[in-house]
């Protein structure tokens, strides 16, 4: 998920002098969320159809470090085809989490998926759906930082 901003006409972030980001929708990003992800102290991974694209691209926009990827899946008959309804980043987050809790923030969780984390993973999981016309806002961040307080995270 590209966290933009704004029911429309979207926010403009760095057109006060900034240089110009590398792509025309970057300035549709607020660049002060890339600290405030990383005050999470969480280890963020890219899950998005940007690809590597979203290091060398929206990361330097935001501020962040290079961030491990997760695989895109482009084959309709690939290995999560039989799971009708998943988000094609549900088995790969499943897959990098590797059992241990983990935060997924997005503007398309559904339903199957928290089903999907709610039986298949054995540890806390929060799946937060974000407005997409809104992008990430200060009520996102209070769920996330009071989710990682809870002691007995669960999925939701």
């Amino acid at each position: 998920m590209i966290p933009f901003g704004g029911p429309g006409p979207y926010p403009e972030y760095g057109v006060d002098g900034t240089p110009p980001p590398a792509h025309p929708l970057l300035s549709r990003i607020d660049p002060a969320l890339g600290p405030r992800l990383l005050a999470l102290r969480c280890a963020p991974v890219w899950a998005t159809t940007w690809g590597a694209d979203a290091n060398a691209v929206v990361g330097p926009w935001l501020g962040l470090p290079p961030l491990p990827v997760l695989p895109v899946e482009d084959d309709p008959d690939g290995p999560q085809a039989p799971v009708r309804g998943l988000h094609w980043k549900t088995l790969p987050l499943l897959a990098r989490a590797a059992g241990r809790p983990f935060v997924w923030l997005d503007d398309e969780i559904g339903e199957a998926d928290r089903t999907w984390v709610a039986a298949a993973h054995p540890a806390p999981a929060l799946l937060h759906r974000v407005d997409p016309q809104r992008g990430l806002t200060d009520a996102d961040f209070a769920t996330v930082r009071a989710w990682l307080g809870r002691p007995d995270g669960a999925v939701r």
